[in-house]
């Protein structure tokens, strides 16, 4: 998906949803055009770097850890894989990092090298998503939910849908009123029927999540 076509797909993607699923429909209307933005000149090495940093905390917690990491190393807007293979686990730590997450992101960095972790978005533009999931789970401390959200948020993917997420599930739970919690195989299923825009219908369901 190109950056200049992207706005389009989106209003296509809500028409979709909206004449596909009753609701989806129920859900455009309540939050309005779809707000996707993706990072489009970030990385995947970069992006990945990124989502470890953030695992299991609060955006704002976060965030401050990812200012202080980017300071450690002031001549790049971003560390490279050579600058973090450099760094010791200290310099690392110091930032706020775990050590399990210094771990990781040094994992990431090794397999930028092999290149495996792609260091240019084009590396990866023509493969599909399952094979982009396979290929950056290799690498230690990255999942198939994070490779989703990089799917999503950094190529731009369309019809990504990840099941295993709790705001997901949440939303769609208290969308469609149920009592009971969707599973993650069932919510694949019914998600079937928002194809080729489940990324799109992914992002209602986080706005039905988050409704008060």
């Amino acid at each position: 998906m190109s950056r200049r076509d992207y706005p389009k797909q989106l209003e296509i993607a809500d028409r979709h949803l909206g004449r596909t699923d009753p609701l989806m429909r129920r859900l455009v209307r309540a939050h309005g055009p779809c707000g996707l933005e993706p990072a489009w000149k970030r990385s995947p090495y970069e992006a990945l770097v990124r989502a470890v940093i953030y695992q299991q905390l609060t955006g704002h917690v976060a965030g401050k850890i990812m200012e202080r990491f980017v300071d450690l190393f002031p001549e790049a807007q971003f560390p490279g894989p050579d600058a973090l293979l450099g760094a010791s686990e200290e310099l690392l730590r110091s930032a706020g990092l775990s050590r399990q997450k210094a771990g990781y992101i040094r994992d990431i960095a090794l397999h930028a090298r092999t290149g495996v972790v792609p260091l240019r978005r084009s590396a990866i533009a023509r493969a599909g998503d399952e094979a982009i999931i396979e290929r950056l789970t290799q690498v230690k401390g990255i999942g198939r939910w994070t490779v989703e959200m990089l799917l999503i948020f950094t190529l731009g993917r369309l019809d990504v849908l990840p099941v295993d997420d709790y705001g997901v599930r949440k939303g769609y739970v208290r969308a469609a009123g149920r009592d009971d919690p969707v599973k993650p195989r069932e919510l694949g299923e019914i998600g079937t029927r928002w194809a080729p825009y489940r990324s799109v219908a992914t992002w209602y369901l986080w706005r039905a999540a988050e409704a008060q």
